[in-house]
Formats: C-alpha cells, sequence, structure tokens
C-alpha cells in the first residue's frame, strides 16, 4: 500500500485491545458495459475494539460501497472481512449501520422504533422496551417515546435512528454520513450528542464523512482514501483526550491536524486548489 502520511505526533502504543474488526486486501467490483469496475481495491483495516475510525475522501471514492460490503450489503470480489475473529460474508447482528437518512418505520412510536431490531429477535416485550428506554434516556429524548416519527425534527430521528442500532449492540457500529442532511448548527450539536452516547458505550465505530472537521472531533483515527478506486493512502492519529468538548474544533491543534488531512484530499483531487 506504501507509506502512510502521518502527523508528526506519535502512534497510540499497544493497548492489549483485540482486534475487532478486520479486513485484509478487500476489493469490490461491479460489472460494467466496459468489463468489470474496480469501486475498491485492496484494503486492509484493522480496528481494535473500542476504536472510533473515521473514513474522509473525495466524493465517489467508494467510502460508502466500502461501509455497504463491511456490513455484508454488498459482496466482496477479493480479500476478507472477519469480525471478533470470525470471517463473515453477509449481513448480521454483530454489525449495524445508521444510514444518511434516518429510515425510520413511519407507523411506530420512538420506543417501539428503537426496539424494533430487538423485535425481530424475538425478545420480549418487557426486555426491549427496556434497553429501548434506556438508550431513549442516554440519547436525549425522554418524554418522546410516543411520538411518532414525523412529529420529530431531523436530529432527534437522527438519534433514535442511532438508538435503534445500539438496541442490537452490534459488535461494530457503522455510520454512513449520519448527519449531512442536516443544518450546520444541528449537524455540530449531533456531532457533540454522538460523542456522548459513545463515550457511555465505547462501540467500535467506522463513520464515513466529507466533513474534516467532523472526522478529526469524532474519531480515534483518520483514514483518507483515494479517488476511486478506494485505497487508503493516509491516516491519523487524533491526539486529543476524551471526553472532548466542542470548543476543541477552534484550537490551533485541531485546525492543523484539518490542514494536515485537506492536503491529502487536495492532492486526491476533492477539491479544487485555491
Amino acid at each position: 500500500m506504501g507509506m502512510m502520511d502521518k502527523l508528526p505526533s506519535e502512534t497510540a502504543p499497544e493497548d492489549g485491545r483485540a482486534v475487532k474488526l478486520d479486513v485484509r486486501g478487500s476489493r469490490v467490483s461491479f460489472p460494467s458495459k466496459k468489463g468489470r469496475f474496480v469501486a475498491v481495491d485492496g484494503i486492509d483495516l484493522a480496528v481494535k475494539e473500542g476504536e472510533f475510525v473515521a473514513i474522509v475522501g473525495p466524493s465517489g471514492s467508494g467510502k460508502s460501497t466500502f461501509l455497504m460490503a463491511l456490513d455484508g450489503l454488498v459482496p466482496l470480489s477479493g480479500g476478507t472481512i472477519s469480525v471478533e475473529g470470525k470471517e463473515v460474508y453477509g449481513p448480521g447482528p454483530d454489525r449495524a449501520v445508521v444510514f444518511q437518512e434516518a429510515c425510520l418505520l413511519p407507523w411506530r412510536t420512538v420506543l417501539d422504533n428503537v426496539a424494533y431490531g430487538l423485535e425481530l429477535r424475538g425478545r420480549p416485550k418487557a426486555e426491549r422496551h427496556e434497553v429501548a428506554r434506556d438508550l431513549i434516556q442516554l440519547s436525549g429524548l425522554a418524554g418522546f417515546e410516543q411520538f411518532y416519527p414525523r412529529q420529530l425534527s431531523g436530529g432527534m430521528r437522527q438519534r433514535v435512528n442511532i438508538a435503534r442500532a445500539l438496541a442490537a449492540d452490534p459488535a461494530v457500529l457503522m455510520l454512513d454520513e449520519p448527519f449531512s442532511g442536516l443544518d450546520a448548527q444541528t449537524r455540530e450539536t449531533m456531532q457533540g450528542e454522538l460523542l456522548k452516547i459513545w463515550d457511555e458505550r465505547k462501540k467500535t465505530a467506522i463513520f464515513v464523512t466529507h466533513q474534516i472537521d467532523e472526522a478529526v472531533y469524532l474519531a480515534d483515527r483518520v483514514i483518507a482514501f483515494s479517488k476511486c478506486p478506494a485505497r487508503i493512502v493516509a491516516e491519523w492519529e487524533i491526539p486529543f483526550p476524551r471526553p472532548r468538548p466542542l470548543s476543541i474544533k477552534h484550537s490551533d491543534e485541531h485546525r492543523r491536524i484539518e490542514n494536515e488531512i485537506w492536503k491529502v484530499l487536495q492532492r486526491e483531487g476533492a477539491f479544487a486548489a485555491h
């Protein structure tokens, strides 16, 4: 894969955490009129238990395709994906995805939307409602249990969406630009809310975003993809301790890391030159 661009900060030492998600030589291709179109080309990625990894890259680089491959919704044409040491070949309860759109069931209340995955697994009503109420409280939605999606703001719907994914207690939580449809102020609020929830649950997380500041603020590690076909061209260990206040986004160090990432993405054609 070649040398990675890294910030001149030290890489975090080995801390004994097990590798939760292990991707080896993953390749995704599709048939096209000109032969096979390669969307993802030979990605290796190991994500430790409780690690929050953000993926950035040019538009159309294959970030979402890679995430869908991790979830098993898109088949690999080469390589392997393992979760907790077991190779996976399709969707499973060990992975959950939060999409750009909340995709809530409009005829179900907040409580029953959050509990839906547990209902599908046949868990008793009292048990699934207990789990759902706990996550609703954690997500700042207490008092809205009997509301329907149409009665909620966009940010609140995404909180329900995240709570629903967490209710299934997946080994790996994947988020595909979950805040892209929100206005700037709500998006920033939701970043803080997501970190609050993540700090509580410490889920292994993969977060795809176009927003560099969002990636740096949320993640332990930021991965940069090349233009299509997707390859990892750089990565950064993020040095900020947790919990992180939103104000850290205005620090010189945060801006410096953003600028480093911006330069790599500019090189990959994500932005026009100034």
